[in-house]
């Protein structure tokens, strides 16, 4: 084995999928590019990183909600484009052609485009690494769309793309059931 440099050993552990994380601020809707991303808890409760220094941080911070909403590989430059912006003066929305569904629970959007979509509120702000923890309040999937492979970051600007399921449910006895 060779040595690698330790600045680049969290691509080897890159979580997935790469999401769109939409807020609310009050008076406009704004999306965001995630790719660091975990589940917390089965019930379910998951987190992003994001900080100050992302536009739509305020939002969560201050109206406590957002959308989880998770994009297929076909939507990769869109998601690579969000992420490259500021929803401080881009109107996301617009520029990217997507269109806000509105939430069950939460104020902020789903997107259409999406194949699924979660809608979260923060219940808890780890301000010295950057995590918000999210519960999900409502879970909506579109089971008609054709395209359902998703996208995993590497971290250096590559993406790696979901491929066949691998089905070992019965050997592990879940009884999670996997809609996606």
């Amino acid at each position: 084995m060779r040595q690698l440099k330790l600045s680049t050993a969290f691509t080897l552990m890159e979580p997935g999928p790469v999401v769109l994380v939409t807020t609310h601020d009050g008076k406009k809707h704004n999306v965001m590019t995630i790719s660091w991303t975990m589940v917390m808890d089965f019930t379910p409760v998951f987190a992003i990183t994001t900080g100050e220094w992302n536009y739509s941080f305020a939002a969560l911070r201050k109206n406590r909600e957002c959308v989880i909403a998770i994009p297929t590989v076909d939507m990769l430059d869109t998601v690579v484009g969000i992420g490259t912006c500021s929803g401080a003066d881009t109107d996301k929305f617009s520029r990217f052609k997507l269109t806000p569904v509105k939430g069950k629970r939460v104020r902020p959007p789903l997107i259409r485009e999406c194949l699924a979509n979660i809608e979260c509120k923060v219940i808890d702000i780890v301000s010295r690494h950057n995590i918000v923890v999210l519960e999900a309040v409502a879970a909506h999937l579109d089971a008609a769309r054709k395209e359902k492979r998703t996208v995993h970051a590497v971290g250096d600007g590559t993406f790696v793309v979901d491929g066949r399921r691998l089905d070992r449910r019965k050997m592990m006895a879940a009884k999670i059931p996997y809609g996606v």
